[in-house]
């Protein structure tokens, strides 16, 4: 009989896909010449096989064509996910926690398993001879089992006692199956060894049959899957847990687009205030739009507003809460219900950006924000306007553009107590106003720490066509057509008001 197999190869993983894919090629092509030697094994009469020699030989054709067929499903795998990192690829066996690849520690005497072997594990064989009661177990088996040869191997009637007792049932019918009925037995389960820990065993057997049909013995090769099927478990739950945290994403994100289109104001389209009267001098055309961010997903605190208070002004704000998701969209939505209520109780933009500041300061949630607040009286044509922290808003005239100079005013939840200048600026008809959030612009291409950051810029050269324009509506479009098509990292909002003639 051929020496028992007992020694394992451990497989080197590629780094980079020009070599992944000739390990895939090469694999493929081991597998199609196993299939060639495993043809010409094939047995020669009906009694299991045409000697010791040939029953050896197929069973190491079916243990290589097993490994063969781990190493092929674990090499798509890693191709898949170096391919497209963003889809839940399944991970390669370094991608995992250390802790699924510890092992047991092995008995005394015997050999410690190969730490880099992550997959493949050890092999043993066993020959169980049922006329004289024989048994021979390779060493590797041994070790598999937590065995010393001192302790002796195990007989098919002892066998039984050292599996989990959930999976006796069916590996005794596999054996009876075997001895009974000739049939070869591949079948998995689990043992446990002295020291109390569990392994995972692969046995490929076969009966060797006498001239007169019964069965004489049964041998088996024996392969420890421990490491394997603990990596499989881990790759399983690592795809579950991904699953599960693209789920929460998506709720999220609806939830906070939601949120996002209850608080923001429900008007498309242009809007005038005073509404009553739209014959008069000083009333404002009002348009808005909001830009999402490139890749869609992070819903931002950006918002806009426009309102007519009860005393015929009409309240302009926009702004920016730090973060993403529903916790960002509730806090905006927060603030701006703050805002409405205090500009309907006639708080002025400078009063009313310190109450905002005493609000993001003591709330449960740490949070940074900007905002720009505006009280426009139509009768006088005069903006009161505060800010903090935020980018000035743009004044065009005449075909030409500039930023309103800057009251004081830090970030709000920055400072406790912190107070906030106002100022006032006389409108013209037909003047444009645009408010806007400062995501407006990749950050990449901001310039100075002024007011007017790129985006601003870019809104400023936008002058001569904004005064062609007849509508706020107009001017919104002129806007999304030179930004819609930006590689923004955050969302942003765009508020326009035209002051009619």
């Amino acid at each position: 009989m051929p020496p028992h197999l007992h020694a394992d190869t451990p497989g080197s993983e590629p780094s980079e896909p020009g070599r992944l894919d000739a390990l895939i090629t090469q694999t493929q092509q081991l597998r199609g010449e196993l299939d060639a030697v495993r043809r010409q094994s094939e047995p020669v009469d009906g009694r299991g096989g045409s000697g010791v020699d040939a029953r050896w030989q197929r069973a190491l054709c079916e243990l290589a064509a097993q490994q063969l067929a781990d190493l092929g499903g674990n090499l798509d795998q890693l191709r898949e996910g170096l391919a497209d990192e963003a889809r839940a690829a399944s991970p390669t066996p370094e991608a995992l926690p250390r802790a699924a690849y510890s092992e047991d520690t092995a008995p005394p005497g015997a050999a410690p398993y190969d730490q880099g072997d992550h997959l493949v594990g050890r092999v043993g064989s066993a020959e169980w001879k049922l006329l004289t009661d024989e048994v021979h177990w390779s060493a590797a088996l041994y070790r598999i089992f937590g065995r010393t040869e001192a302790d002796g191997p195990l007989s098919l009637d002892e066998l039984p006692s050292w599996v989990r007792q959930d999976d006796q049932p069916a590996l005794a019918a596999a054996f009876t199956a075997c001895l009974v009925d000739g049939r070869p037995v591949d079948h998995e389960f689990r043992i446990a060894r002295p020291d109390g820990s569990t392994r995972t065993v692969h046995l490929l057997g076969e009966p060797v049959l006498t001239e007169e049909g019964t069965t004489a013995s049964m041998w088996a090769v024996v392969k420890d899957v421990t490491r394997l099927r603990r990596t499989e478990r881990a790759a399983e739950e690592h795809r579950e847990q991904l699953r599960q945290e693209h789920q929460r994403a998506q709720t999220e994100r609806r939830l906070a687009v939601e949120l996002q289109e209850t608080v923001l104001p429900p008007w498309r389209g242009s809007v005038r205030f005073p509404q009553d009267d739209e014959e008069q001098d000083g009333a404002l055309d009002l348009a808005a739009r909001y830009l999402p961010s490139a890749t869609r997903a992070l819903i931002g605190g950006d918002w806009y507003d426009a309102m007519e208070l009860p005393d015929g002004a009409t309240l302009l704000t926009a702004g920016d809460l730090t973060g993403h998701g529903v916790a960002a969209t509730s806090g905006m939505a927060l603030l701006l219900g703050a805002v409405r209520g205090m500009a309907v109780a006639k708080v002025r933009p400078g009063a009313l950006m310190g109450h905002l500041n005493q609000l993001l300061d003591s709330a449960a949630q740490p949070a940074l924000g900007s905002a720009v607040c505006c009280r426009y009286e139509p009768a006088t044509r005069t903006l009161a306007w505060a800010q903090a922290g935020h980018p000035a808003p743009l004044l065009f005239r005449g075909g030409t553009g500039r930023a309103l100079q800057r009251p004081e005013g830090v970030l709000l939840g920055v400072a406790t107590g912190a107070t906030y200048e106002q100022r006032a600026e006389q409108l013209a008809p037909g003047d444009v106003l645009i408010l806007h959030t400062d995501g407006l612009a990749p950050r990449s291409e901001s310039l100075g720490p002024d007011a007017c950051g790129t985006g601003a810029e870019r809104l400023l050269a936008l002058a001569p066509r904004f005064a062609e324009a007849r509508t706020a509506q107009e001017c919104v479009r002129v806007v999304a057509e030179e930004f819609e098509d930006d590689e923004r990292e955050d969302d942003a909002c765009v508020l326009v008001a035209r002051v009619s003639a």
